[in-house]
């Protein structure tokens, strides 16, 4: 097991994850006419023609991309979206947030902080959000200041719960302790997003 708590159980070039959407996807839906009557009358159009968000997810709904957290103790992310697809990672940290990039039937494909990961099946993973502490030692104080008590400190590679984020703080809780650090110190939510 390396740093990041994950086996690298493929051989090859680790980290390039190419994905083959075009034959997937021309098998499961061009080939199969999925066609929609038009209410004008006019020609039917097949489910590849139509135009998808690339911001919302075609399975789910929900925002692309979006952030979850490995539900067990180990989730296998494989090459591509099916059981046949080859075993490239082996995410070995449960709660460890996970962002999801695209969807696929049962399929989630999902990245660590580095950027690497794979598929995964929908079931090996949790809307509890969560955050992986990104820097040595950070503290974590009772309001969201820098001026604010400090209540304890977290070293990198701590997983916490996510239950609030401002625009420049989080609060977090880890190990019976809660507090605010600075959404820099965390990887798992992005700049931009608030929440209550």
């Amino acid at each position: 097991m390396n740093r990041r708590d994950f086996t690298l159980w493929a051989a090859g070039a680790a980290g390039t994850f190419v994905l083959a959407a075009g034959p997937i996807l021309r098998g499961s839906f061009a080939n199969a006419q999925e066609a929609t009557a038009d209410p004008g009358g006019e020609a039917p159009t097949t489910r590849s023609e139509v135009q998808a968000d690339p911001h919302v997810g075609p399975v789910t709904g929900l925002p692309l991309p979006r952030y979850v957290s490995l539900k067990g103790k180990e989730g296998n992310v494989r090459r591509g979206p099916g059981l046949s697809n080859r075993i490239d990672w082996v995410f070995t940290r449960a709660g460890m947030p996970l962002r999801v990039t695209a969807e696929f039937e049962h399929w989630r494909r999902v990245e660590d902080q580095d950027g690497l990961g794979g598929w995964i099946h929908y079931t090996l993973i949790s809307g509890i959000r969560t955050v992986l502490f990104t820097e040595q030692m950070t503290d974590m104080r009772d309001a969201p200041e820098a001026k604010a008590r400090l209540d304890a400190k977290a070293q990198e590679g701590v997983i916490a719960r996510l239950y609030e984020a401002r625009r420049d703080w989080v609060r977090v809780g880890a190990d019976g302790s809660r507090g605010w650090v600075p959404k820099t110190a965390v990887w798992g939510v992005d700049p931009g997003e608030v929440f209550r």
